[in-house]
């Protein structure tokens, strides 16, 4: 088999992947918190560990996905302060938080089914998962890695030698920088476990805790929920480079303080998306969600073509014009694919050549999900005149098994009799040398619909 080999942000380099257990492989991906739509850059990652667990069964894995869903404890500050995001939106929309939190997952869901991303095989949500939180933090406590404050526990990060290994090397972080200053914290990188309801306030989302009525804190969530899934340690775990400071560093943390194992064994994360040169945010106003992508006209798989054309690890810059140019990449692929259709009952014996643009895209989507390349070469394979067409088709549909284009869904152009005639007798004029009576032709093939290109081999004739 193939060696499948992953770049690995905890060790900072590219690993040979080897699952924890045989042929199964855990995979636990940081879900959406629930308070709105999601944007194009957020989607950007879940697409690429769609990619990711594509991969994995493609080179025969059995894999068991979980996502969470984030429906409390995530402040609007990474410094445990501010309101709770779910909280906040629903004061503005003037509904429940629990409302709130159902309709924004419901269009997440939908989001994922339009860019054709396989949804996972668990969806957890925290609020399912209180108990085991509060089980956790208990037993942080009492191995003294807990301290009390005004407004919650606190991790002590300094009682864990091992804290910030995520981090890049020489980084430090700074209070007022990325994390503000919280009274009472004894150091900038200590991070809330529980916080308690502020004296006053009545809260939608809250519980009774040994320590006071309250609500988790976001990092201690994915802990509980990807142990109680996959157990510890698990194969992989993935998210957005956003998460590495912070977030998925705090979920280290506490799981090698509680249980004294590594939560798990890789980290893949995904990098940014920028829009127009700039980063994506509310003060540029250009945040775009897949809604603005369709109203203009556009596929939601023309943007996962044009995710497909950059590696995850690298930024992507997105236009209007690249997104367009993914449009007609993809409309031309499909295109490429009825053209290669087999009739029914036609079959062919794997050539040599058919064998090797297989083993090579394996071993190009293999290296650390190289998705341009690999597309690159599925580009290469339609224009090999030694490949037929029939072998073409069957290859189209075995890449697709990791582009997710939707290439098995496209059938065969039925052509009206009308037409055909119109393009055999355009081919007889054209012949003749009478251009003019051909291009008066084109043009009405044109207005029913279809439009003609002249190769080599003959016309071919495409949905206009």
């Amino acid at each position: 088999m193939a060696i499948l080999k992953l770049y690995n942000s905890l060790s900072r380099k590219e690993e040979v992947f080897k699952p924890l257990r045989d042929k199964r492989v855990g995979l636990y991906t940081c879900g959406p918190t629930v308070y709105s739509y999601a944007h194009i850059g957020n989607l950007r990652t879940y697409l690429f560990e769609d990619i990711l667990k594509r991969t994995l069964t493609y080179n025969g894995y059995r894999v068991k996905h979980v996502m969470n869903i984030t429906d409390v404890g995530h402040l609007t500050s990474q410094a445990d302060t501010g309101e709770d995001k779910v909280e906040m939106a629903a004061r503005r929309e003037k509904k429940s938080a629990w409302q709130i939190a159902a309709f924004y997952t419901r269009a997440f869901k939908n989001d994922l089914s339009r860019m054709n991303i396989m949804p996972p095989d668990v969806w957890i949500r925290a609020t399912q998962t209180i108990k085991e939180q509060i089980d956790l933090i208990r037993i942080l406590e009492k191995k003294g890695f807990t301290y009390k404050l005004a407004d919650g526990i606190y991790f002590d990060t300094k009682r864990l030698k091992s804290y910030g290994r995520l981090w890049p090397k020489k980084m430090k972080l700074k209070a007022g920088a990325r994390i503000e200053i919280v009274p009472g914290k004894k150091r900038p990188t200590d991070f809330a476990l529980w916080k308690f309801t502020p004296k006053g306030v009545k809260r939608q989302m809250e519980w009774n805790s040994p320590w006071g009525r309250g609500f988790p804190g976001w990092h201690t969530e994915c802990v509980v929920m990807s142990i109680r899934e996959l157990g510890i340690p698990f194969d992989i775990h993935c998210g957005g480079v956003d998460h590495i400071l912070i977030h998925h560093t705090n979920e280290i943390a506490q799981a090698e303080a509680a249980y004294g194992k590594p939560l798990a064994k890789f980290w893949l994360h995904c990098e940014f998306l920028d829009v127009e040169g700039k980063k994506m945010a509310k003060s540029e106003g250009n945040i775009f969600r897949l809604d603005d992508l369709i109203q203009r006209g556009f596929s939601p798989l023309a943007f996962r073509y044009l995710c497909l054309t950059c590696h995850y690890r690298s930024k992507l810059n997105f236009t209007w014009q690249s997104l367009k140019a993914s449009q007609n990449a993809l409309e031309n692929l499909y295109q490429r694919t009825r053209e290669t259709i087999p009739a029914r009952g036609t079959s062919s014996s794997p050539s040599l050549g058919f064998k090797k643009y297989q083993k090579r895209f394996q071993e190009i989507i293999n290296h650390d999900l190289d998705t341009p390349k690999a597309l690159a070469l599925l580009w290469n394979m339609t224009e090999d005149k030694k490949i037929s067409p029939v072998e073409k088709y069957h290859l189209l549909l075995d890449f697709d098994r990791i582009f997710g284009l939707g290439l098995k869904k496209i059938k065969r152009l039925r052509i009206p009799k009308k037409v055909r005639n119109l393009v055999k007798l355009r081919e007889e004029y054209r012949k003749k040398g009478d251009f003019k009576k051909s291009d008066r032709l084109r043009n009405e093939i044109e207005r029913l619909g279809y439009l003609v290109e002249d190769t080599q081999t003959g016309p071919k004739i495409k949905k206009r």
